[in-house]
């Protein structure tokens, strides 16, 4: 935040504390659009289908095996999300040498603006606790985050380096969830607007309306809010990171495409697409704990 005499720049990252007491409602809404696909696609409309025999049979079998698989790996995700700490500053963490010094010259305070970054190591005024490299104050949760990308109202959570790799994946199986729920009931939405009759209750009718309005809404914005992250990923960026170095043109810690992706995912394939990573990738990869990260030797004293 910058102050211009009365005037005081808005941080959009600040935000989100407006949005403090949602997060029980947001789990709710989003257990609540799940219900509301579930009624639409399996209860009315592809379940009884399944009784029709012949090819329509065949359609609401597939629908409905990928409907569930979808469903199942996006509550595993998106709980995981939730539940899994984003990663925190122990109190008493402390790097592990001070290259330019070395060990025994004690790092302090004043040596270290709260909102600098010397390519060593920062400090947070508000946690007055030394900072690991790409950690950020998220005012609330009211405590330093590793690799914080943003605090999300939606997991009622802070997306960091031990839980970013969960949201991807809430967001990848959401929009192909979304997406096929969509199509599914694409048939019955424009039978909606038809001459002919259409079967079922004004109350499954006014469900199945609601659920493909509903998903076609969450399908297009996680659509955009996907491709951003993609875009992060590639160029191994959080949220944050790339609002602060919005005029820096080269990132130290952008290792090409295929190595950025596995400071996410990892290296092992096998779990590309699941919210968990194998013992081999934490051993091997640092960044995966959120405290160490590879970067380019020639912009290590990069400054945003």
């Amino acid at each position: 935040m910058y102050r211009s005499g009365a005037v005081m720049a808005w941080n959009v990252f600040k935000f989100c504390t407006a949005l403090r007491g949602l997060g029980s409602i947001m789990i709710l809404l989003v257990l609540g659009v799940v219900g509301v696909s579930y009624y639409a696609v399996v209860i009315t409309n592809y379940g009884p289908g399944l009784a029709a025999g012949g090819l329509d049979s065949l359609i609401a079998f597939v629908v409905l095996v990928l409907f569930h698989c979808l469903l199942v790996m996006l509550l595993w995700s998106y709980f995981s999300v939730v539940f899994t700490d984003p990663g925190g500053v122990p109190s008493n963490w402390r790097p592990a040498v001070d290259e330019e010094r070395g060990d025994n010259d004690p790092l302090t305070a004043s040596e270290f603006p709260a909102n600098s970054d010397n390519g060593r190591i920062r400090y947070c005024r508000k946690c007055n606790q030394l900072k690991p490299p790409r950690c950020h104050h998220c005012s609330v949760c009211g405590r330093c985050i590793l690799k914080m990308d943003h605090h999300c109202v939606w997991v009622v959570n802070c997306v960091g380096a031990l839980n970013y790799k969960y949201f991807l994946l809430f967001l990848f199986y959401t929009f192909l969830e979304t997406s096929l729920v969509t199509l599914s009931l694409l048939p019955h939405f424009i039978a909606f607007f038809s001459d002919g009759e259409i079967p079922g209750t004004p109350g499954t009718l006014a469900t199945t309306f609601l659920a493909f309005v509903l998903n076609l809404a969450f399908a297009l914005s996680v659509m955009g809010f996907l491709i951003m992250h993609i875009s992060l990923v590639a160029a191994n960026t959080t949220t944050i990171e790339a609002y602060e170095k919005k005029t820096t043109p080269k990132w130290r810690y952008d290792l090409g495409r295929r190595r950025n992706f596995e400071q996410v995912f990892g290296m092992d394939k096998k779990y590309w697409f699941i919210p968990a990573y194998s013992e081999e990738d934490l051993r091997r990869i640092p960044a995966l704990q959120g405290f160490e990260y590879p970067s380019k030797p020639d912009l290590d004293s990069q400054e945003f």
